[in-house]
Formats: structure tokens, sequence, C-alpha cells
């Protein structure tokens, strides 16, 4: 670990009975930084993305947050560090008999003591933050795959996390959809000082929002390389998997 490093992984290794998925990987993640993980399918990256929120627990290695080792089975360690996460699944995960405002509104009844009427202010905000000012009373269903990812998005923040975490967050979207969903990670990592990790193969979302990027391998089992996205596409001394990967659809 060096210092400004907000997250720190060690030797972790990836598996699932019998079958591996990733191996012996070692990267950190600065402060205020976005880090995406990136591969081709099948590679690990949402896996990784899992274990890094405790989600699966790992073959071998650790995590740490700040220094510290982050330890998903002890409960109260979990629930300590998960506070700090904000995480947006695939879809935007939120739940169709709730309303969007209710959706928001469930991990600050959860996680805070505050009024019912903070709370609708709070849920007001972090809309409003995200572009759906106003939109509270509306459910999922009735919303774009745009403004789902959206409000998934004010969920992931509606406890101020320090660290955000998102898998494929473009996924289904149109490119104007994606690009505003890009410029609206950046906006909020300015906004509230959040270390970002993105997990993503869409090279338009790699090259807008990546301050440095993993590339994982599905063949080797284990991560290639590490560094800003340009340095990797550009560099020949970089590995061709990474490098033909970073150039998909050039002339």
């Amino acid at each position: 670990m060096t210092q400004g490093d907000k997250i720190t992984v060690e030797g972790l290794t990836l598996a699932y009975g019998d079958l591996l998925v990733q191996r012996d990987l070692d990267f950190s993640v600065k402060q205020g930084e976005v880090k995406v993980i990136m591969g081709g399918s099948g590679c690990g990256k949402s896996t990784l993305l899992k274990h890094m929120i405790g989600l699966e627990r790992a073959r071998a290695g650790r995590i740490l947050y700040d220094g510290e080792p982050f330890d998903p089975d002890d409960a109260r360690d979990a629930a300590a560090a998960r506070r700090r996460f904000g995480v947006l699944f695939q879809g935007g995960a939120l739940w169709s008999s709730m309303t969007v405002g209710e959706n928001i509104a469930l991990p600050l009844e959860q996680y805070t003591r505050l009024r019912p009427e903070e709370i609708r202010e709070a849920v007001a905000f972090k809309l409003s933050l995200v572009g759906l000012a106003g939109i509270e009373s509306r459910y999922p269903s009735e919303l774009s795959g745009g403004m789902r990812k959206r409000a998934g998005l004010a969920r992931a923040i509606a406890l101020d996390p320090e660290i955000l975490f998102f898998d494929e967050p473009s996924a289904g979207l149109d490119p104007l959809s994606s690009r505003r969903l890009d410029d609206l990670i950046l906006e909020l990592r300015d906004a509230l000082g959040a270390t970002i990790v993105v997990v993503t193969h869409e090279l338009a979302s790699i090259f807008a929002i990546a301050d440095s990027a993993l590339f994982l391998d599905a063949e080797s089992k284990t991560a290639l390389c590490e560094g800003p996205p340009e340095l990797l596409r550009d560099d020949p001394s970089i590995d061709r998997k990474v490098r033909a990967f970073l150039r998909r659809g050039e002339a």
C-alpha cells in the first residue's frame, strides 16, 4: 500500500470450487480515482467486484480499505465497511414494488436516524443530482432504461458514500444515454469526492471516465496490465491482447 491508496488488493485469488476465475491479483485504487476493471466476457470482472464489496469470499489474498483489511465474515466490520460503499448493479436493481422515492429512501431509513421529512428532502436532493427531480412517486416500470440507471445511481449515493462501485453501468443503453451516464459519473466523483470502481467492456466509457484501467484476461486468469487506457492502447510494449481489446473498431 502507498500513501493515497483508498483500496488495496493483495494476492487475490477468485474461485468457485475447482473453477479458477482469477489469480494473484495485485492493484490499488487511489483516493478520488476512477478505476476501470475491463476485459472480455467471462474474465471475472463482475466476480471481482462482488469480492470487493463482500458478496463473495476470496480463495486467497485480501482487500484493504484505507489500509485496514476488509473481512466480510466479520458482521460488524462488514456492516461498517458497506456503510461507506454505494453500488450500482446492472439494470439499476430497483425494487419494482416500491416507488423511486421509496427505493432511494430505503438505505436512509435503515442506516440513519433522519426524520421522515429529512429523508424526503434527501431523496429529492439525490434525484436532482442525477437529473431526475420530481419523479419520487413513479415506479421503476414507468422509467426508461437510462432513467432507471440514474435512479439506481441516486440510491447508490443516498448515504454519501466514500466509494462507488458500478457493474456495467452502460449495459443496455443507447450511445447518447451512455455518454450522459459517463458524464454524470464524473460529475458525482467531483461533487462527492468519491473513489469509483467501474466494471465495463464499453470502449467509449473506458476512454471517457478511466484514470486507470486493469485488464483481466480469461485465458491466463490473471491481470495482464494496469494503467491509463490511452497508454495501454498505444504503448507497443503492452501485451498485444490488451491493445487489440482497446483498438476494437479501428480501421
